[in-house]
């Protein structure tokens, strides 16, 4: 049930022209290649397989509505974490969400940034927990979390001019 109530709280964010039943997308059945990022949009996935049930692609822009529909949903963060697609000149931020009562659902939003400019908003006011996460992402990858109420490193010394986690980082 809270599976279906979260495609439709999401489905909000890309609406469809002249259509009343927006449908979720079905898993692709590729393999993994090394393919551009995929259309914002909803998958729904095999829990099994992924380990989540909801796969959210959204821009910056969308992810504090994002956030806040899981916020009232009543998930919990469960980490922030990013990637980096040195080819494609982005880093990826992907936001794990998950719910444990009745009705287990894990839901994992992602969005893109350029990699010279990596600014998304920041979700702190949303998830207060997400301030230590922010922070780590921003150590590791560079990203500014924009109006990120103390975003100072919290692992890496005050001066660091370094993002480890960058591919095209050398030691």
């Amino acid at each position: 049930m809270i599976l279906e109530k979260t495609k439709i709280a999401f489905q909000k964010l890309f609406p469809v022209p002249d259509s009343e039943d927006v449908p979720v997308e079905e898993e692709p059945k590729e393999t993994k290649t090394s393919s551009p990022p995929r259309e914002n949009g909803i998958l729904e996935r095999d829990y099994n397989v992924h380990g989540y049930h909801l796969d959210i692609q959204l821009s910056p822009d969308q992810l504090t509505e994002a956030v806040t529909i899981v916020d009232e949903l009543e998930f919990f963060l469960e980490t922030i974490t990013g990637v980096d697609w040195i080819k494609e000149n982005q880093l990826e931020l992907i936001y794990d969400f998950s719910r444990y009562d009745f009705d287990t659902c894990r839901v994992v939003i992602r969005t893109r940034v350029d990699r010279d400019n990596p600014i998304v908003p920041t979700i702190t006011p949303i998830y207060a927990g997400a301030n230590w996460h922010e922070r780590e992402t921003h150590d590791f990858f560079g990203i500014q979390f924009k109006g990120h109420p103390h975003l100072i490193p919290l692992l890496l010394p005050e001066d660091a001019d370094f993002h480890p986690l960058l591919k095209d980082f050398k030691a």
